[in-house]
């Protein structure tokens, strides 16, 4: 294995580790931000630190109309709307199920390449993308059968939100690769469309909220509840992100996004010792199908490109 791979598998499985400690933390900050505030807080933050990396750096800004055009539609797609899904989501449901479902991205980068990409996807792929749809389904729809008749619709609209929040950072994600080949550094895509989110949700957020409650928000808040935005600011926001658009610039996309399924492994110690959840049936089940459908789809495709060992 090269250099440039091996780096790009490990920067992958620190974005693992960061997105799967990143389903607890959202929920539990949650606890104290709404989603706006949230947002816009976490933005702010990130739009700081943007300012102060174009201005003691020498990356520029992208200028050609293309260029300018598909950074754009990345940004809206995967911190305006892919991330307000997202928040929205965890708010509605747990944190188990919000990362079991996305981890559910490579399936979903597979279907997109098949739909708009033409690529080739063999019998063994469609029969595993169809039972990981199954087992996500019946994770979607769990709450139903967990005996809580009272929230049970709230978690399945939360549930609905991660999912469509998963098919529409599946269309950034393909974009990366695209913007990437126009020379803009997987810095700078991660700077601007930080900057992009905070100048999108900043007036939702003041639409929705009223200054007085935003900042009786902001100042009543737990330091916890602040560590949790500054995490997912910095560390899971323009750390996570800069490491991600870096390794896709040197793997494949669809390879890449294998190291998604290691989320739940990561945020399912935080979620029942930290947050005290519980780790039920009906998602045992839809845990398992997945797993099932997500092993037939990749076994083959696996052996054929070798073991990968980091």
């Amino acid at each position: 294995m090269n250099a440039h791979r091996l780096s790009a598998y490990l920067m992958l499985l620190a974005v693992s580790v960061i997105w799967g400690v990143a389903g607890p933390v959202i929920k539990f900050t949650l606890g104290e931000f709404p989603p706006l505030i949230f947002l816009s807080y976490r933005f702010a933050i990130s739009s700081v630190i943007a300012l102060v990396y174009f201005s003691t750096t020498n990356n520029r800004l992208p200028t050609k109309s293309k260029d300018v055009s598909l950074v754009a539609l990345y940004s809206l797609l995967a911190v305006s709307i892919g991330l307000g899904l997202l928040f929205f989501g965890f708010d509605k449901t747990t944190s188990l199920t919000g990362s079991l479902l996305t981890a559910m991205s490579p399936i979903a980068i597979v279907a997109a390449g098949a739909l708009f990409l033409r690529d080739h996807v063999t019998g063994r792929e469609k029969i595993g993308i169809t039972l990981a749809f199954v087992g996500t389904l019946i994770t979607v729809v769990a709450p139903l059968f967990n005996g809580h008749a009272g929230d049970f619709l709230g978690s399945i609209e939360g549930n609905g939100l991660i999912v469509a929040s998963i098919l529409v950072d599946t269309i950034a994600t393909l974009l990366v690769k695209v913007i990437m080949r126009s020379r803009i550094s997987a810095e700078t895509l991660t700077h601007v469309s930080f900057v992009v989110g905070f100048l999108t949700i900043v007036p939702l957020g003041l639409f929705f909220h009223s200054w007085k409650t935003i900042i009786a928000t902001v100042t009543n808040a737990s330091l916890l509840s602040h560590a949790g935005v500054w995490y997912m600011a910095i560390v899971s926001g323009t750390l996570a992100y800069t490491l991600r658009n870096k390794a896709v610039k040197t793997i494949e996309v669809s390879e890449a996004s294998i190291f998604s399924y290691l989320y739940p492994l990561w945020a399912a110690p935080l979620a029942v010792l930290w947050l005290g959840e519980s780790i039920t049936l009906p998602f045992l089940i839809g845990a398992g199908v997945i797993a099932v459908g997500v092993g037939v789809a990749e076994w083959k495709k696996r052996s054929k490109r070798g073991k990968i060992r980091l």
